[in-house]
């Protein structure tokens, strides 16, 4: 038994243990749904499968929207090989009030999210201006 302190683990800069991706196969895709092109989380447009010769794998051409950008991404991929998925999640809000610059969000269950600024352009304009 000995002085081993294996149970003095360092917690603190752990992470969940969650991937931010996972591998799916090409084949498996589908369009509106997510896909990584250049590290970028994509949203997929358009998709074709073309055949190759003799010997060849089947092909995947997709067109992918950047979820944050709206950046056009286009890339090909054997269907038989993996490309990462992005785990991706939404949540609706509805804004309550702004107020100093940040908007007031409330989720379906309730709770407030108040630390979102809205920007400083035409749209924060908007949004500001937009009767509550």
């Amino acid at each position: 038994m000995g002085d081993h302190h294996d149970d003095d683990a360092d917690f603190e800069t752990g992470t969940s243990g969650a991937s931010l991706t996972y591998p799916q196969q090409c084949s498996a895709l589908r369009k509106n749904g997510h896909v990584m092109i250049k590290n970028r989380p994509c949203k997929i447009v358009e998709m074709s499968t073309s055949k190759t010769g003799k010997h060849g794998h089947a092909k995947v051409h997709m067109v992918a929207l950047d979820i944050f950008t709206g950046k056009k991404y286009e890339d090909i991929c054997p269907s038989t090989h993996n490309m990462n998925v992005p785990n991706v999640t939404r949540k609706d809000y509805q804004m309550v009030d702004i107020d100093d610059g940040f908007a007031s969000l409330m989720d379906d269950n309730g709770e407030t999210k108040d630390d979102l600024k809205v920007p400083d352009d035409d749209i924060g304009k908007e949004i500001t201006e937009r009767p509550r």
